[in-house]
């Protein structure tokens, strides 16, 4: 297992990078294979040793060498948490490939559905799409089996999410619906754990900004969703499981 982890954060980071051209493209309609990357400000392309994940923006010190605008330190934030994200799933669960290959899909795109939730408060029908195929081809080829799981975990949180949706339009959006649904997918019975510590991260902030705001103002801001069941998905994808057992052991 050692030996994997150093082409695991090496992979991670230059999948990160990628994931950053996602976030930024994807929600605009732009391509994602060319123009290269370039300045927001003088929109100068950037050369090759300038766009190396996490060492370009440390040796530049966050900005362009042509231009000195600055840029932003999510990029490498991006590329420094799916470079970890994917050492823990390999170091976690290469004793099980469908699990491993699982989680690494899994971050792939909940990456950048958390940051273009963040900026723009959508998830995109072409990440969670795509998405659930995967799981699902992934699924019925390495592992039948679990396929069932999947597909009961995916329906029920989805109808979970569905009804209050539908009862309640001012509440979460299509998008959250669709990717608890995809989540399902993922974890299979570990959803459950996923839900619940994101909807309790959810309330934690919320009554954050209300008792920094007020009650009125608090009320009207707008907190997207979807970075809260990303997080409850990845400690779900790593303890969820234990979590469902400690909870079944005691009846």
């Amino acid at each position: 297992m050692a030996p994997a982890l150093a082409p695991a954060a090496l992979f991670g980071l230059l999948i990160g990078s990628f994931l950053n051209v996602v976030a930024w493209r994807l929600p605009r309609g732009e391509s994602l294979i060319k123009p290269r990357s370039k300045c927001p400000g003088c929109e100068t392309q950037l050369k090759a040793y300038d766009n190396i994940p996490v060492f370009s923006w440390l040796v530049l010190r966050g900005r362009c060498r042509g231009c000195g605008e600055s840029i932003s330190a999510r990029y490498p934030v991006v590329e420094a948490v799916t470079a970890a994200l994917y050492v823990l799933v390999v170091a976690l669960k290469s004793d099980d490939v469908l699990q491993m290959v699982l989680g690494l899909v899994l971050v792939t795109f909940l990456v950048p559905i958390a940051v273009i939730d963040l900026d723009l408060k959508i998830i995109p029908n072409k990440l969670t799409a795509p998405a659930a195929v995967l799981a699902i081809a992934l699924g019925a080829v390495l592992e039948p089996s679990y396929l069932p799981e999947q597909l009961a975990a995916g329906a029920g949180a989805l109808i979970f999410f569905l009804l209050p949706t539908l009862i309640h339009q001012k509440g979460m959006g299509m998008g959250d619906v669709k990717l608890v649904a995809v989540l399902g997918l993922y974890l299979g019975r570990a959803v459950a754990p996923a839900i619940f510590i994101a909807l309790i991260l959810g309330v934690v902030v919320g009554a954050a900004i209300i008792a920094m705001k007020g009650i009125s103002d608090g009320r009207r801001t707008k907190v997207p969703f979807g970075p809260f069941l990303a997080i409850g998905a990845l400690v779900a994808f790593f303890v969820g499981d234990a979590i469902v057992n400690s909870y079944t052991d005691r009846f």
